[in-house]
């Protein structure tokens, strides 16, 4: 096939899972490096757990990380005719055939092969029956030749395949008229023009059944490729109930889509040690050979630098666009924008992996009263530094021009005039006292941030704390 198409196929049955999006990503990378297309469809034939909502959840999620599809998207359910007019002409060429057998008697013939040792698979007692419609309820089987070549030469896992006779005549038309799984997706990704099939490694045991029905249709499959799965720490399988495994998850707690897309790239392929990717690099440079065959661990360690490492590559009004909403949750408040914010912002490039974090450590500068750490005030807001920090707060407040600089010669004054005190003696209560906590950037940076009314009004707040606190011992 000269045009190169790939599709992602996801149930809507809930979120956009890790492994998923990391499917489409594949997927769409291939496409794009291949000059080809991407089809989004989306596979909502499980009438029961299949979800409306669930299928803008995943829509919003390969928007948010930038994956763009070129058609679509389709809904299976919405080919049910097409898929049974296949399975009619599979009929009717004889290369299927409708059988009568019911589950409860199939258990039965199928648990006395297993007692004498046997390995079940369908008996084929309906297979020469050339039974009609009116034969009653019944389900359609293929007929799988003995013998037939259920072998590909997969993208990732190269040669692979099945025994015909460890197949045996698989449904494909379930008793209530449905088609199941297997035969829909072949019809579809048929219909499509699919080239490639690049999925999961759990869909690699589909695959020869998959063929066969190409071969009943008499038609080439497209190439196959089954990606390894995902793992968490100590490889073991992530589970949903124990582990972060949606994109929305991840959107939530402040991670960039470009670094998501960075570190799911690199999940099962790597390109020599590079271990950063812009979007263009990844579609210019994605190819299957260098996709490996074990499993690929999650490492929430690197994931975190990835995201610090994009946050600092941010430019300043993106950045301010990406935080200001974690922001506003986090103070429950609108924000006003200031040349503070934003010069605060920047500084907390450097400490922050998450947009969520940034948001926390910002707090202090956006709200009109903060709550002090009690153990830092212990620590150091303690009466002996009431003198120096008054002092502080008048030079401070004597400042006509509020500057990192202007602000850096206040402190020198102050500790020059309380003789042996030290800088970290003087900054750190400060920090405490302007921020609630003891973590910041440097002082001199942080109080120009702040501005010159809330850092004074704030200091002094805290020498009244201390001195509040020195009296009551004292009573």
């Amino acid at each position: 096939m000269s045009e190169i198409r790939t599709r992602f196929a996801p149930s809507p049955t809930g979120f956009l899972h890790l492994g998923s999006a990391r499917t489409a990503l594949f997927n769409w990378a291939y496409a794009r490096r291949h000059g080809g297309k991407l089809i989004l469809r989306i596979e909502d034939t499980d009438r029961l757990r299949s979800r409306r909502e669930s299928e803008e959840a995943i829509n919003d999620g390969l928007r948010w990380l930038g994956i763009e599809w070129d058609e679509g998207p389709f809904r299976q359910s919405e080919r049910a005719e097409r898929h049974a007019e296949v399975i009619a002409s599979l009929v009717a060429s004889r290369q299927a055939y409708r059988c009568r057998c019911t589950q409860e008697e199939l258990e039965e013939r199928k648990q006395r092969t297993i007692a004498a040792g046997g390995k079940w698979t369908y008996d084929g007692r309906c297979r020469d029956l050339d039974l009609g419609e009116e034969c009653g309820p019944h389900t359609v089987r293929l007929r799988i030749r003995e013998g037939a070549d259920l072998s590909w030469n997969d993208g990732v896992f190269g040669h692979s395949g099945q025994d015909a006779r460890e197949i045996g005549d698989m449904i494909i038309r379930r008793s209530d008229g449905n088609a199941l799984f297997n035969v829909a997706v072949v019809v579809d990704d048929l219909d499509m023009g699919i080239s490639h099939v690049i999925r999961g490694a759990d869909h690699h045991p589909n695959t020869p059944f998959q063929i066969a029905i190409y071969q009943a249709l008499n038609v080439e499959p497209p190439q196959f490729a089954h990606v390894p799965l995902i793992v968490g720490t100590g490889g073991k399988k992530l589970s949903k109930r124990r582990d972060p495994v949606s994109i929305q998850h991840f959107r939530a707690e402040g991670y960039l889509p470009q670094a998501v897309c960075n570190w799911l790239i690199r999940l099962g392929w790597s390109h020599g040690d590079q271990e950063v990717f812009s979007a263009e690099e990844i579609t210019s440079l994605f190819d299957l050979e260098a996709v490996n065959r074990s499993s690929a661990q999650a490492d929430p360690g690197k994931f975190q630098w990835l995201n610090q490492h994009y946050l600092k590559q941010l430019p300043g009004n993106q950045l301010l666009r990406e935080v200001l909403p974690f922001l506003e949750a986090e103070v429950d408040a609108k924000v006003e924008v200031t040349p503070g914010l934003e010069r605060l912002l920047d500084l907390l490039r450097e400490r922050s992996k998450t947009l969520v974090e940034m948001a926390q450590q910002a707090r202090f500068l956006v709200v009109d009263a903060i709550e002090i750490d009690e153990k830092a005030a212990r620590k150091h807001l303690k009466p002996a530094i009431a003198p120096a920090l008054s002092s502080l707060a008048e030079a401070l407040d004597e400042l006509g021009d509020w500057s990192e600089s202007e602000i850096e010669a206040a402190f020198e004054r102050v500790l020059a005039a309380h003789g042996d005190l030290k800088i970290g003696k003087l900054a750190q209560p400060v920090r405490v006292a302007i921020t609630g906590g003891t973590i910041s950037p440097g002082i001199f940076e942080t109080l120009a941030a702040l501005g010159h009314e809330k850092a004074v009004r704030r200091i002094r707040a805290a020498i009244r704390g201390v001195e509040s606190t020195a009296e009551s011992r004292t009573d």
